[in-house]
């Protein structure tokens, strides 16, 4: 049983936030005049989801909490049928809203508090964009509803059922992380095709950058660099958004290794520092060009998933995992720089992750890890710079290559600024 006394503090503190979620839930109802259910009406359904939950383990006798939801259903139900909405409204919505708030209070009581608060804000949420849901539904095309399920199919059906381990020679080749980079360009493509339809390329292109940078920066470069070629006038608004998700992932290397091994981080701030300042100074400068073009384009595409160049390009990142982990062998043990480089050309993180780790463990000295960890960034944004060319053109490519060129020079310039500091 949760609670052993026949008092305690946190029982009254689960009973007090299972009042507060109904009346979270019920504030929002009360928007509508005409609603059968109102603050004062989902505050004690949240109570009594609690209460019917601690009866149930008073007398072990789970039924009660079934019963509670039925005699909840009924109520409420029966509310509707004497007093129809004045606008023909069948009330669905507040009946699960009812529901949903009732097995929320019963949850809380039974030790799933936080889980709970999350899911009233969600849920209150849902309620309260109700308009705007409706309007981003009637602007979906058949086309835009078939890219979404094509992509929940991709990441939740297929994603999941394939083998997380490494098949083929030296164990490359892993299908679930090939897979993962196919979900993943897919999705930022997704993401690209509706931020810059209700955002706009002028600000819609710094988001897609940052959030580019957080979840997968080869990604955006690929799908980017698609557009531009498919569209020359994209080339600016594709620039931008392709260096600002490089630089962003190289804070994010550093977010992480302050998160696993706080210190490494000195001598890696030292070494990101002149690349950060420059890719800013980059960055700003194309960002200024941009907002001065006045209406920019935003690309054209009939399937906003990408699913053929990311299945191609899924295909191409198992080519290089599997030269990478070549390129392992023959490198040995004792070639971490070389292992870094290779390693660093399709994923910084994994690199990352095993060098903070023997760092962790007394396997490596602060300053090699530092260095290899720079070294695969420089390798990972020459990558990069390959992909703007070869998917993107020329132009697109010598627009990238520039920034590239700024931000791989800076952390070039952090590596021999901690090789000479350690000589």
């Amino acid at each position: 049983m949760l609670f052993s006394l026949p008092f305690e503090a946190r029982q009254l503190e689960a009973l007090a936030l299972a009042t507060a979620i109904g009346l979270l839930m019920g504030l929002e109802r009360e928007r509508r005049p005409a609603a059968r259910a109102g603050v004062r009406t989902f505050g004690l359904t949240g109570l009594l989801g609690a209460l019917m939950a601690l009866l149930a383990e008073l007398l072990a006798t789970p039924a009660f909490i079934a019963m509670g939801f039925a005699v909840v259903a009924v109520m409420i139900i029966a509310a509707f049928i004497r007093h129809p909405e004045p606008d023909d409204d069948p009330g669905t919505t507040s009946v699960v809203a009812l529901l949903v708030c009732y097995s929320l209070g019963a949850m809380v009581w039974l030790g799933h508090g936080r889980l709970a608060v999350m899911a009233t804000v969600g849920a209150t949420m849902l309620l309260y964009f109700k308009s705007e849901l409706r309007g981003v539904a009637a602007r979906l095309t058949s086309q835009d509803w078939r890219s979404i399920l094509q992509f929940s199919v991709l990441s939740l059906i297929v994603l999941p059922i394939l083998p997380n381990r490494g098949f083929g020679p030296y164990e490359a080749i892993n299908p679930h992380q090939v897979w993962l980079m196919v979900v993943l360009i897919s999705g930022v493509s997704l993401a690209g095709y509706a931020a810059l339809r209700l955002v706009g390329a002028r600000y819609g292109a710094p988001l897609l950058g940052l959030l580019g940078g957080v979840v997968s920066s080869t990604a955006t470069t690929m799908v980017f660099s698609r557009h531009a070629r498919e569209n020359p006038a994209m080339a600016p608004t594709a620039t931008l958004v392709i260096l600002l998700a490089n630089l962003i992932m190289v804070v994010r290397i550093l977010f992480i290794a302050w998160a696993l091994a706080p210190s490494v981080v000195e001598p890696l701030v030292t070494g990101c520092l002149l690349a950060i300042l420059v890719g800013c100074m980059v960055i700003a400068l194309n960002w200024h060009k941009l907002a001065s073009q006045g209406e920019l384009p935003i690309p054209q595409t009939r399937n906003p998933t990408e699913l053929r160049a990311a299945i191609g390009f899924g295909l191409l990142y198992a080519g290089v995992l599997l030269c990478a982990a070549w390129l392992s062998d023959i490198a040995g043990s004792s070639g971490l720089y070389l292992l870094a480089f290779v390693s660093g050309l399709t994923d910084v993180d994994a690199i990352a992750l095993s060098t903070l780790r023997l760092l962790n463990l007394g396997k490596l000295e602060v300053m090699p890890t530092a260095i290899a960890i720079l070294l695969a960034m420089i390798a990972n944004l020459s990558f990069k710079s390959s992909l703007a060319f070869g998917l993107g053109g020329g132009d697109l490519g010598r627009r990238v290559l520039g920034g590239m060129l700024a931000v791989g020079a800076g952390l070039g310039g952090g590596i021999a600024w901690l090789l000479y500091n350690s000589l």
